[in-house]
C-alpha cells in the first residue's frame, strides 16, 4: 500500500528514495518534511519518494483515487488495517475501481511528546504546512510536461475521505494551501470529498470559516454525521473545558444547510452508527454487522464514487437519512 506521511522517521529526515522507514512513534510532533512511502507488511516500509508515488498511481489500473485521513489517536499499524479493511470493500464492490491511499500524521502514542487530544488538535494544525506542500508537488507534477505530456495526461479522479480529527487535517491544511501558496484559490482538484464524524465545529463550512475551501476544492461535499457518536460527545466536553462551545459536525450536520455552498450535503447515520461501530458509533463508514461486509454507509459513499453524483436519481436533493431494511 502507498502512502503519505509527515511522521519523523527513526532515520534522517533527509528523503532518500530506497531506504528503509520505520516510524519513530515516540515522537509525535509534526515534520516539516514530507515522506512517500510503500508498505509491503505490517511494520515493513520503503521510502520511494514523490515522483515515484505519483507515477504508480497514474500507471496503476484503479480508475479512481480515494485519500483516507485518519483521526485522532491512531498510530499507522492501526491505520492501515482500516485502510486496508475499506479497499477490500471496494475491490469486492467493483474490480479496479477505487485505489486507497493513507495520508497518515502523528497521533498520541501515550509516552510521546504529544500526550492528550488537545496536543493532537496541535499536531492537526501543524501539519497543514505539510500537507499543503504535497498538494503544490501534485500540481507541479500534474502540469509538468514530461511528467504527463499532453498525449498522456494522467486520467485518475481524486476522491477525500477524512475521519474525525482527520477533517481538521484536510481543512487546515487547504486553508495554509490557499493562504500561502496559491494566487487565485483553491483549484478543483477532488471529485468527492467525505467529511465522516468530522471533529470540526459545525459552521466550519460557511463562507468565511476556514472550512470553506473544501467546497470550492470538491465537485461534491458529503457530510455524515450521528447525535449519540461518543467519541464525539468526549471531544465535545474536551473542547468545552478549553472555552470552545461549539456541536461538531460529525454531530449534528451542518449548522445551517442555508449559509453553506449547494455542492455540500448531509447523511443522517444516526440509525446504523451504532450498529456498525459499537458502542462508541464512530468508525461506521466501512464495514456493517459483519465483518467485511459492507454497510450501508460504505454503500452510499461507494455510489457516488462510482457515480460522481450523491443523489443521482434527485438533482435538488441534499440531506437523507440512512436506515436499514
Amino acid at each position: 500500500m502507498l502512502f503519505i506521511t509527515n511522521r519523523t522517521p527513526k532515520q534522517s529526515i533527509r528523503s532518500r528514495a530506497g531506504r528503509k522507514f520505520d516510524f519513530d512513534l515516540n515522537d509525535n510532533a509534526p515534520s516539516n518534511s514530507v515522506f512517500f512511502c510503500e508498505r509491503t507488511g505490517a511494520g515493513d516500509y520503503t521510502e520511494i519518494g514523490s515522483k515515484e508515488l505519483l507515477s504508480r498511481l497514474k500507471q496503476s489500473p484503479y480508475r479512481q483515487l480515494v485519500v483516507y485521513i485518519h483521526g485522532f489517536s491512531n498510530l499507522p499499524e492501526q491505520v492501515f488495517p482500516a485502510a486496508d479493511e475499506f479497499q477490500r470493500l471496494c475491490d469486492a464492490k467493483k474490480a479496479n475501481e477505487v485505489l486507497v491511499v493513507p495520508l497518515i500524521w502523528p497521533c498520541d502514542n501515550d509516552i510521546g511528546i504529544v500526550k492528550d487530544y488537545w496536543d493532537d488538535q496541535k499536531s492537526a494544525d501543524q501539519s497543514a504546512f505539510s500537507f499543503a506542500r504535497v498538494l503544490s508537488k501534485f500540481l507541479e507534477w500534474r502540469n509538468s510536461q514530461k511528467e504527463n505530456p499532453q498525449e498522456d495526461p494522467c486520467l485518475k479522479r481524486i476522491n477525500v475521505l477524512a475521519h474525525s480529527m482527520g477533517n481538521r487535517v484536510l481543512r487546515e491544511t487547504l486553508w495554509v494551501w490557499n493562504k500561502y501558496d496559491l494566487a487565485d484559490g483553491v483549484p478543483l482538484i477532488f471529485r468527492n470529498t467525505f467529511l465522516v464524524a468530522a471533529d470540526i465545529e459545525n459552521e466550519s463550512l460557511e463562507k468565511g470559516e476556514r472550512g470553506e475551501h473544501i467546497s470550492y476544492a470538491s465537485r461534491n461535499v458529503v457530510v455524515y454525521y450521528a447525535s449519540d457518536d461518543l467519541a464525539l460527545r468526549a471531544s465535545k466536553a474536551s473542547n468545552l473545558r478549553n472555552k470552545i462551545a461549539s456541536r461538531r459536525l460529525g454531530h449534528s450536520g451542518p449548522e445551517n444547510m442555508e449559509l453553506i455552498p449547494h455542492n455540500v450535503y448531509a447523511v443522517d447515520c444516526d440509525d446504523v452508527n451504532t450498529a456498525y461501530d459499537s458502542p462508541k458509533g464512530h468508525s461506521y463508514f466501512r464495514s456493517g454487522r459483519t465483518p467485511d461486509q459492507p454497510g450501508l454507509v460504505f454503500d452510499h459513499i461507494f455510489s457516488s464514487i462510482d457515480s460522481g453524483r450523491v443523489f443521482p436519481q434527485d438533482e435538488f436533493r441534499r440531506t437523507t437519512i440512512i436506515k436499514e431494511g
